[in-house]
């Protein structure tokens, strides 16, 4: 590399330093390539880890415990109403996220990955320009397009500077409590940060344009979680939508059209949380002409490639399924291929959870797109009112639920719906990608009392014959 005249020569330029970005860049140079990242941001992590992931995580977990506190006083304990120190709490979640950014610094560091801070634009299809940075252009051999994805705002409603109509980024930074939030749709997003709210205090109003919440999500999963919010918020409100939201001098005015006549609420703030669109503005990715989607996502091959042979794109800039664990594997699979191995992404189970409480999780195939698509398969479920480990926690209210192919009996999805599912779920992640059967699983010990045993039975279900469950 040349750097005298601000001008960098780079075999791999990653652009975007978020988990597609720096496990894309950590691949490839364990497979000796020289790889250069380039992101806005001063330190690696992305939306994820800074604005997203990791922070609303944290919150999550702190609110999880107020409300185990609460109902521990059920069991026999009690330990008084919460005190919330709110410049502490976010001390907490900027602990987690420095700590983690700094690991992913110094594994830069290792692995002489070099990492420039600046916004890169497409000259031409070899060149970058980059803005707010020392090195003024980077060429490269083959590059890695990893800018990832941003909130939806409402159309002709931008999000507020005053803070009043957030995204999640502006949610999670957790500046105060406001009294009232109005969440503007009922997906992950807006049920987890109207979770994390609601549990330090503040009276939360969902408002889903559909007549349900998380669309996708097999009804009997959902169940429980729908019974949690119902004590949590102040209102579920489905099949609506927002007409218009005007800010006043007192707050804000929301027009809510469903049945009947309008209603105008009045809260504190507004989330929200329709959904993400990918990172490709300001990219200049018209001056090299590749490929792109209705939504501008960029289009790739199963090798992460795009239409320009050496240009390859990962993670939620290619648009599908917005994971960060997808974009991982997207990225080791841009990785490998770029130094000339034999890889593509191939993933038969996707794991995705849902971190609300009571927690969702499920991977393959689910029983709504089962019908959808008029695919044969015998579903069984342990409810967790047989589990012990359960009963011990006070969790009885989750399922376990497995999918699987009525004559081979191969498994084909598995969902779940309870405390740790975002653990569980990968047993059925494993079993689907190896394509076991539900005689494998039920074969395997599960140690007892624990939430796996549920998994165990379900499988056994299939044999015609399980431990707490007469089977039918």
């Amino acid at each position: 590399m040349v750097m005298g005249d601000m001008v960098l020569e780079t075999e791999l330029l990653v652009i975007g330093s978020g988990p597609g970005g720096y496990a894309a860049a950590f691949r490839a140079a364990d497979l000796g390539l020289e790889v250069t990242m380039v992101d806005s941001a001063l330190r690696p992590g992305g939306a994820c880890l800074f604005h997203g992931c990791i922070p609303s995580k944290t919150f999550l977990f702190l609110t999880e415990l107020i409300y185990d506190a609460r109902r521990a006083a059920e069991m026999g304990v009690s330990f008084g109403d919460p005190r919330i120190d709110l410049e502490r709490v976010r001390g907490w979640r900027d602990e987690v996220i420095n700590s983690m950014a700094d690991g992913l610094a110094l594994l830069c560091k290792r692995r002489g990955v070099e990492l420039i801070a600046g916004r890169a634009q497409f000259e031409d299809e070899r060149t970058v320009r980059l803005s707010n940075s020392s090195v003024r252009r980077i060429t490269f051999r083959k590059v890695i397009i990893a800018t990832g994805s941003r909130p939806i705002p409402l159309p002709g409603i931008p999000f507020s500077d005053n803070g009043r109509i957030m995204s999640s980024s502006e949610a999670l930074a957790l500046d105060d409590v406001p009294e009232s939030i109005l969440v503007i749709g009922g997906g992950y997003v807006g049920l987890e940060i109207g979770l994390i709210y609601a549990g330090l205090g503040a009276r939360i109003t969902v408002v889903e344009l559909q007549d349900r919440l998380l669309s996708g999500v097999d009804r009997d999963l959902l169940a429980p979680l729908e019974k949690r919010l119902s004590e949590s918020f102040e209102s579920v409100r489905l099949s609506t939508r927002v007409g218009d939201i005007q800010e006043t001098e007192d707050g804000i005015a929301v027009t809510l059209e469903s049945s009947g006549e309008p209603v105008i609420a009045h809260p504190d703030r507004v989330l929200v949380a329709i959904g993400r669109t990918p990172n490709t503005a300001g990219l200049g990715l018209e001056s090299i002409k590749i490929a792109r989607g209705a939504n501008g996502e960029i289009l790739v091959d199963e090798q992460q490639r795009t239409s320009i042979p050496h240009i390859f794109a990962v993670g939620d800039v290619t648009g599908g399924v917005m994971l960060a664990h997808t974009a991982t594997r997207e990225a080791k699979v841009a990785a490998e291929v770029i130094a000339g191995q034999p890889s593509v992404y191939d993933v038969r189970a996707i794991p995705a959870v849902v971190y609300t409480d009571p927690q969702i999780a499920w991977c393959g195939l689910t029983e709504e797109h089962a019908l959808k698509e008029n695919i044969p398969v015998t579903i069984k479920k342990i409810l967790w009112k047989y589990s012990g480990r359960a009963a011990t926690m006070g969790a009885t209210d989750g399922v376990t639920k497995m999918l699987a192919d009525p004559e081979s009996g191969r498994i084909l999805g598995l969902g779940i719906t309870g405390r740790h599912a975002e653990e569980m779920i990968a047993e059925g992640v494993l079993a689907i990608e190896m394509g076991a059967l539900a005689e494998d699983l039920a074969l395997c010990l599960h140690p007892h009392p624990t939430l796996s045993e549920t998994e165990g039975e379900a499988a056994e279900l299939f044999l015609g014959s399980s431990t707490h469950v007469v089977a039918k």
